[in-house]
């Protein structure tokens, strides 16, 4: 068997993965062979090497003294984050839920670390029982692990998250800057801190999250300068010394035709600098880098099968068995503006010359269920295989899986 990468006129995107003939290759194995493995259609399937790979990439790039955390709510699949977790060096959670994940998973609570802005006293309860970093978002957050503290004769490890006063430039989400419902603001840091050291929690540091899915290196390098220097402000009021700085993410993923890689070049000497920096600013801290989409995103693919071919006016429609219920972010209701298409080809006719202008929608009564609108494809039927790339992240646990009743969506790991 002779293998190749996908044409790069198709989107480059793809050309993560391999191709034998016509056929692409989740694992090795051809899309139509992994289909009757997995006994139906649609699915989910995440590959295992090109996970290892990205990790592997990243480590070329991290300086030796900053940590790699995956964001978990970028997938939460258990086999999934189970195989990530030997490779990073922490999981960042934002539930109970993603928390008994990453137990399962075999991380150590000491690089668990858990944030959101509406953290329930039973989830805080959870969290400090399992002595993970807690990212304090507001007062009542400090009063209540007060209390649980006490209650449970066990010092709440607590970092605060800071809603900066500062956006990541270029982002596709702004996670920071202006009024925001995460984080504490910057300016009410210093009596937080205040708070935290005289109810005797056990504070470690900062988190700063600015934004994602960002494709500019250059924004990406200064919302990480503007987040050291503002927490090595702060680290002024701070009750102890500061021993872990999460600096956030943002590095994005291409999912649309003209956009381009981020280039990791400027961050790996950006990131050296400021390591090298915090060895004398803050001696004691350990550096984090939160990623997310950026490690899984590109190593997915959601496929599924056409059932119905239809001409509507002269528009060629292939109707699949999953939509929008499955893929929420493919359909560009997961916040796009103005709708784009995600890369699309058909699994088993990679090499076909026969094209057409065609749009793949799914199962469901509602004109909003599109997975791909008038894109060239080649010519194809019922029981040929839809694929959409860039599928690892924000797929199956952020779409409305019982919409309209219809069956959830399966996962696999190859």
């Amino acid at each position: 068997m002779t293998t190749r990468n996908i044409a790069a006129p198709i989107h480059a995107a793809m050309n993560q993965f391999a191709a034998d003939n016509d056929q692409l290759l989740v694992g090795g194995m051809p899309i139509s062979r992994l289909t009757e493995r997995v006994g139906h259609t649609p699915y989910y399937a995440y590959d295992r090497k090109l996970l290892r790979a990205r990790v592997a990439e990243l480590r070329t790039v991290l300086p030796p003294n900053v940590k790699l955390h995956y964001a978990m709510k970028a997938n939460p699949m258990p086999a999934l984050v189970a195989f990530i977790a030997g490779l990073v060096d922490g999981i960042d959670v934002a539930s109970a839920g993603e928390l008994k994940v990453a137990l399962d998973a075999g991380a150590s609570p000491h690089e668990i670390s858990f944030a959101g802005p509406g953290k329930r006293e039973k989830e805080l309860r959870q969290a400090v029982a399992s002595g993970i970093l807690i990212n304090i978002e507001s007062f009542r957050e400090v009063d209540l692990l007060a209390e649980i503290s006490q209650d449970l004769r066990l010092p709440a490890r607590v970092a605060v998250r800071v809603n900066p006063d500062f956006e990541l430039k270029g982002s596709g989400m702004k996670m920071g800057g202006g009024p925001k419902q995460f984080g504490v603001d910057a300016e009410a840091v210093p009596e937080l801190l205040k708070r935290v050291g005289d109810k005797a929690l056990a504070f470690e540091g900062f988190h700063l999250f600015a934004g994602s899915q960002n494709l500019k290196a250059e924004s990406i390098c200064d919302a990480q300068e503007k987040s050291y220097q503002l927490a090595l402000q702060l680290s002024a009021h701070a009750p102890s010394p500061v021993r872990f700085l999460n600096l956030g993410g943002g590095f994005g993923i291409p999912y649309f035709p003209g956009e381009q890689h981020l280039d990791l070049g400027p961050i790996r000497d950006n990131l050296t600098r400021l390591a090298n920096q915090a060895k004398h600013d803050l001696p004691q801290a350990d550096l984090v880098i939160e990623l997310g989409r950026f490690l899984v995103g590109e190593a997915g693919i959601y496929v599924t099968q056409i059932v119905d071919r239809k001409v509507s006016r002269g528009q060629t429609y292939l109707v699949v068995d999953g939509g929008l219920n499955h893929h929420l972010s493919a359909s560009g209701n997961f916040g796009q503006v103005i709708r784009k298409n995600y890369p699309v080809a058909i699994g088993t006719k990679l090499n076909s010359e026969h094209m057409e202008m065609a749009s793949v929608v799914g199962p469901l009564c509602t004109p909003l269920d599109i997975l791909a609108d008038r894109m060239n494809l080649p010519v194809a039927a019922p029981g040929d295989l839809v694929v959409i790339f860039q599928s690892g992240a924000y797929g199956a646990s952020a779409s409305p899986q019982r919409f309209l009743g219809h069956s959830e969506v399966t996962e696999i790991l190859v």
